[in-house]
């Protein structure tokens, strides 16, 4: 009898005890593959457990108390795999091959590829994980990035040069130099994509034109990993830079740091021409300029912290410092008769030494409150301190004057302090999205200039030539937004409304600018797509463009005797409008776009006739408009050749007042060209190969004429060692044809410059990779957008 009755519960009892599920993953070729992520979900297709293959490509579900289950594993580069399981026994062991996820067409391979460019109802994807670029660094993709240019190290988005850049939508706290250093340093394998924002919703700052949203991929797998990197760029001179990157993630745990450090000389050659009509003289000098910086160096550390399942906390440092960087400069003058003789001269010799401190701070809590509404909190800190020093000697020899020297010295000191907190909340399901949130940010400049000179014959300092500049300005921002999903209508709106406080204190001769003002943002986006998938579009956007900074200090910072430059402490903000109309369809992209500027600020020049000054200034215009059209197109001419057409022509204008009062008109038809065609010649080690050219045709800003130029470059990449070994080869400015002129002539006003960045050259890098490379970088923290205008 009781054997009866255990033979009758025994298979309840058996199902009753924790099952198990287990196996080993592969490919086609029956290599076993890591950290691929396995789900399982239970009969009602909810997810119960996920797990990532290890190094031997195991994985294991235990504990497991049903009987029936789905297995999924969606990975990229596989196709999908789906399996019913029926736990028959204790221990089920599965064998699952993953086919690659390619099809074969008349003995062709051809790689399935997401589209490579794919516009949104606000802004436009373009995607590098799954491209040829993906190798690259950040900076060197965003120079291949639809309707994004750049010319001797300026971004510009659709001829605009008010570009906010952005990582996972959060703010880089760092700005030229620096913020080229950061990307380059940024391994394109981590950049999922970039996104091309020309008319940014109310979620961003009204701070700056367009937004280029760099869109990082997310950690995956726990591990560690480290890349040392190392380059060698020479151009005129020799340039370098080595670093070391590490990348860990356990549990709820993941860190990032970095560290690199630069060094080199720097070099650039100019020939500026002054013709003064009211005496017949000519001025040519030439000053080719050559700078060393033995240490540049910038760190970054980011520590992320999951509180618990709903709630993320994070910490960010970053820092740049550049100690000393130092040149002497000697520079003749010849001043030439109407008869083009030369009948007088003087040299300058400029002996100078700078450095530069960077430190920002970052603190940020990320919150779920459900699934569908989250809340986040920021707050930032940073402090921009700089240096520089320089001792002008003047060597006069004029026409009926005896020889003379003169001798100058200024040391200028800079201050500025930044700190801001910031609240976001969001609300999402399947068709309706709303954002809202508030801003309070503070800034602080100190600006210093120390003016002395011999005059007398010993030197002494000099109050009427020396400034002291305080600035302080409060910014508080409120914004909302809705996006709503009609099928093949989408439709986004938002309203962001800021107030600013400022007050710019003046030492000598006294002055004080207060302003306060609150200011209005609109935006407005809608796209329909039709049943054969074309794409059009409507953006409507303002935008407020503050000056920068160093703009504000009205201190006169010589370059010689006869030239310096200065700010203005009352420069207006700008306040921009754009209108935008897109069409996409099949890798066709069209946009067809109008800016409008009032009071755009910039530096221009003018001629000071009665001493033959020469001042470069920052200064409002009276406004500034463009329209124009861009087209980008990507060709795959053969699945290992690829071709990719990017056009901008545009029309602008630009309206200023002379120094005589009159209102002057500069206007011209821009053309900007960018074709490159890349060739994979071995897939097996990301063996590639470009070669392409750009060209700018002649352009303009406020009084300026910039002149044409063009370059042609190659790149040559591998991978080595099981591709953990990157080496990668770079000729840029082949024919060494980017020199620009860049002239003022209205009026009495007749100068030019000639202008070469030393582009021509070659760079030369390589990159380890160690540790367990699936691990990719921890999210970014949210940065501020005020230090755009260091």
């Amino acid at each position: 009898m009781y054997k009866y009755l255990l033979f009758l519960v025994f298979p309840v009892f058996m199902f009753s005890q924790s099952q198990k599920i287990s196996g080993t993953v592969f490919n086609a070729d029956k290599e076993k593959l890591d950290s691929v992520k396995v789900e399982l979900y239970n009969h009602e297709n909810a997810l119960i457990k996920s797990f990532f293959t290890d190094s031997e490509g195991r994985f294991s579900f235990d504990n497991l108390s049903s009987t029936s289950f789905k297995l999924k594993i969606n990975n990229e580069k596989y196709l999908s795999f789906e399996k019913i399981i029926d736990i028959k026994n204790e221990n089920e062991i599965l064998n699952i091959i993953l086919k690659n996820n390619q099809k074969d067409i008349e003995a062709v391979t051809i790689t399935k590829k997401k589209p490579l460019v794919k516009r949104k109802v606000d802004r436009l994807e373009f995607n590098v994980e799954n491209s040829n670029i993906s190798s690259l660094n950040a900076w060197e993709i965003l120079k291949k990035t639809p309707q994004v240019t750049i010319n001797n190290d300026v971004l510009a988005v659709k001829g605009g040069t008010s570009v906010l850049i952005t990582i996972n939508d959060k703010k880089v706290m760092m700005t030229g130099e620096e913020l080229k250093n950061f990307l380059e340093n940024t391994q394109g394998d981590d950049v999922k994509s970039v996104e091309v924002i020309t008319n940014p919703p109310a979620k961003y700052e009204a701070q700056g034109g367009a937004v280029l949203n760099i869109v990082m991929k997310k950690n995956k797998i726990e591990g560690y990993r480290g890349i040392l990197s190392s380059k060698y760029i020479q151009t005129q001179y020799a340039k370098g830079v080595a670093g070391l990157s590490q990348y860990y993630k356990k549990d709820k745990l993941s860190v990032m740091g970095s560290y690199f450090r630069g060094g080199g000389t720097y070099y650039r050659e100019g020939t500026d021409y002054v013709n003064y009509p009211e005496d017949g003289t000519t001025w040519i000098s030439t000053m080719n300029r050559k700078d060393q910086n033995k240490s540049q160096n910038t760190v970054n550390f980011n520590v992320e912290y999951e509180i618990d399942s709903l709630t993320t906390a994070s910490l960010n440092y970053s820092g740049f410092f550049a100690p000393k960087s130092f040149g002497t400069y000697f520079v003749p003058t010849l001043i030439y008769n109407t008869q083009n003789v030369a009948e007088s001269n003087y040299t300058t010799i400029n002996d100078h030494h700078s450095r530069t401190i960077n430190n920002s701070l970052s603190f940020q809590i990320d919150r779920k409150l459900n699934k569908k509404s989250s809340i986040s909190w920021i707050n930032y800190f940073t402090a921009n301190n700089s240096n520089a020093y320089q001792n002008v000697l003047t060597y006069l020899n004029f026409k009926d004057q005896q020889p003379r020297e003169t001798n100058f010295m200024t040391n200028n000191k800079s201050n500025v302090q930044l700190y801001s907190t910031q609240f976001d909340y969001q609300w999402k399901n399947e068709k309706l999205e709303l954002e809202s949130g508030a801003k309070y940010s503070f800034v602080k400049t100190n600006s210093l200039l120390d003016f002395s000179d011999n005059e007398n014959g010993e030197f002494q300092y000099r109050p009427e030539k020396s400034s002291l500049f305080d600035y302080k300005e409060h910014n508080f921002g409120i914004y909302t937004s809705m996006a709503y999903n009609l099928g093949k209508w989408n439709f986004k709106g938002g309203l962001r409304a800021e107030m600013t406080d400022l007050e710019g204190v003046v030492s000598e001769p006294y002055e004080v600018n207060k302003n306060n003002y609150w200011s209005l943002f609109p935006t407005f986006f809608a796209q329909y797509t039709t049943e054969n998938k074309h794409e059009f579009g409507f953006s409507y956007g303002k935008r407020i463009s503050r000056p920068f900074y160093s703009w504000l200090n009205p201190a006169k910072s010589y370059y010689n005797l006869f030239s310096y430059y200065q700010g203005d402490p009352k420069l207006k903000a700008t306040i921009i409008h754009n209108l935008n109309l897109t069409y996409s369809f099949k890798n066709w992209n069209l946009d067809f776009y109008y800016r409008k500027e009032i009071f755009p600020s910039m530096e221009i020049s003018y001629q000071q006739h009665e001493n033959n000054n020469l001042i470069y200034y920052f200064t409002n215009i009276e406004k500034g408009e463009a329209y124009g059209v861009n087209l980008y197109k990507s060709f795959e001419i053969k699945p290992w050749w690829s071709l990719i057409v990017s056009e901008n022509l545009e029309h602008n204008e630009n309206y200023f007042k002379g120094i005589d009062g009159a209102l002057n008109k500069n206007k011209v038809w821009n053309w900007v060209s960018n074709i490159s065609t890349s060739f994979t010649l071995d897939k097996n080690s990301d063996w590639k190969m470009e070669a392409g050219h750009k060209y700018y045709s002649p352009s303009i800003q406020g009084t300026f004429k910039i002149s044409s130029q063009w370059s042609a470059y190659f790149v040559m990449n591998r991978k080595f060692f099981n591709k953990k070994l990157e080496a990668a080869f770079i000729f840029n400015d082949i024919f060494k044809s980017t020199q620009q002129k860049i002239s003022t002539k209205y009026g009495n006003q007749d100068n030019y410059f000639l202008d070469y960045q030393d582009t021509q050259g070659f760079t030369f890098s390589l990159k380890y990779n160690f540790g367990n490379q699936s691990v990719k970088n921890s999210k970014t923290i949210k940065k501020t957008d005020e230090q755009e205008r260091l």
